[in-house]
């Protein structure tokens, strides 16, 4: 195929996925985790654990390839790769997949993320690494954390665009709604009020506490081959219909301070790459997993990825939009917010199983998904199609 003609389109289908529990606090290492979710995946695919020759996972992932490799039972790798960063890389790890199967450098490809945040270290906790040279004009300054930084944003965005508290609590409340449908969920049997979500304590004004994502033990896989091989697995292929990463040009993480626009993020450019390549518009999207690490950030995709113009993230959440029957169903396991956060990879579980008409909270007859990653850095998504 020629340059940019979508070669990647519909050329390989996930096939497989699984999940441990999610807890605060799991008894097992992150490797142990790792090879359960793999394994799951790999049976609910109906592929021998022998048969894997591509892996990919984050830079963060602290399990490497040998170890899995080893423990699982793979035959030799031909491709293995690691993404980017955390929350943004979930996407690219299915991305690099479809393009090394694709090529033809790997024909049973499995991602991975495996992470204890409930009970291990937060990232930013380790002082040794904290002033990278960038940091140094804002940690010192008390821009310690991601909460610090997204509120920063978050401020910005509620002074230019004349969104307010009640916007985020839409998003927070729509995903815990749909929790309150997943057994698998942290907050399955903890319903959400406004009374609840606006007396709340704050984490990093405005963001209060419901504005950012659970802490959670937990890992999961899925598990990539090529459409033709996929008509023959195990269960109903959901296909890769088109995919994208992003690192717009003078970036900088969370903050943006350096782009042009703060509040034109990466997910802008992804957008651009991803409807590109692809046979579908957003108007076509029937459900849509997008990342929530905090609720603005779901407001800032919303917009990015052409759901809605320019500073309309706000108003485009009113009149129940995100919920079940609204204009654009929203991470329908109850996402990071509410289901479990693992750096998003439940977002590309989930977007399966509505694809299948397996979610606990279906939406009727969906054939299309939008799966985002991380908003704020270096980004990822897929367009999955059934």
């Amino acid at each position: 195929m020629a340059a940019g003609s979508g070669a990647l389109k519909d050329a390989t289908a996930i096939v497989g996925i699984g999940q441990t529990p999610f807890a605060k606090r799991l008894p097992e290492d992150e490797r142990t985790l790792a090879c359960r979710a793999v394994l799951a995946a790999l049976d609910d695919a109906g592929i021998a654990p022998g048969e894997v020759d591509a892996l990919a996972s984050y830079t963060m992932e602290e399990t490497d390839e040998v170890e899995l490799a080893k423990a699982c039972g793979f035959g030799d790798l031909t491709f293995f790769s690691k993404v980017g960063f955390g929350g943004g890389g979930s996407c690219a790890t299915v991305a690099h997949l479809a393009a090394a199967i694709t090529a033809g450098q790997a024909s049973v490809g499995v991602a991975w993320r495996s992470r204890k945040r409930g009970s291990g270290p937060r990232p930013w906790t380790n002082t040794t690494v904290q002033l990278p040279t960038p940091a140094q004009w804002t940690r010192p300054f008390g821009l310690l954390r991601p909460a610090d930084e997204i509120a920063m944003l978050t401020r910005r965005y509620l002074h230019e665009y004349g969104a307010t508290r009640d916007h985020l609590f839409n998003v927070a409340l729509a995903c815990r709604n749909r929790a309150n449908q997943n057994p698998a969920a942290i907050m399955y049997d903890r319903p959400l009020t406004r009374e609840m979500y606006m007396s709340s304590r704050w984490i990093s004004e405005p963001l209060c506490l419901f504005d950012n994502c659970l802490e959670t033990d937990g890992a999961l896989a899925c598990v990539v081959v090529s459409a033709e091989r996929a008509r023959d697995c195990r269960r109903r292929p959901v296909y890769v219909h088109s995919a994208a990463q992003s690192l717009p040009a003078q970036h900088h993480g969370m903050v943006n301070y350096w782009n042009d626009d703060p509040l034109t993020g990466p997910a802008w450019s992804a957008a651009r790459h991803l409807w590109k390549h692809s046979d579908l518009t957003p108007e076509d999207v029937d459900v849509a997993q997008i990342y929530d690490a905090f609720t603005p950030l779901v407001l800032l995709s919303l917009e990015g990825y052409g759901f809605c113009g320019r500073g309309e993230g706000g108003a485009f959440t009113e009149g129940g939009a995100l919920e079940t029957g609204g204009l654009l169903p929203l991470n329908t396991s109850g996402g990071g917010l509410s289901e479990a956060y693992v750096h998003g990879f439940n977002l590309i579980n989930e977007g399966v199983r509505q694809l299948r008409g397996t979610s606990t909270a279906q939406v009727p007859g969906a054939s299309a998904c939008l799966v985002t990653a991380g908003e704020g850095v270096p980004t990822s998504a897929l367009l999955l199609r059934s």
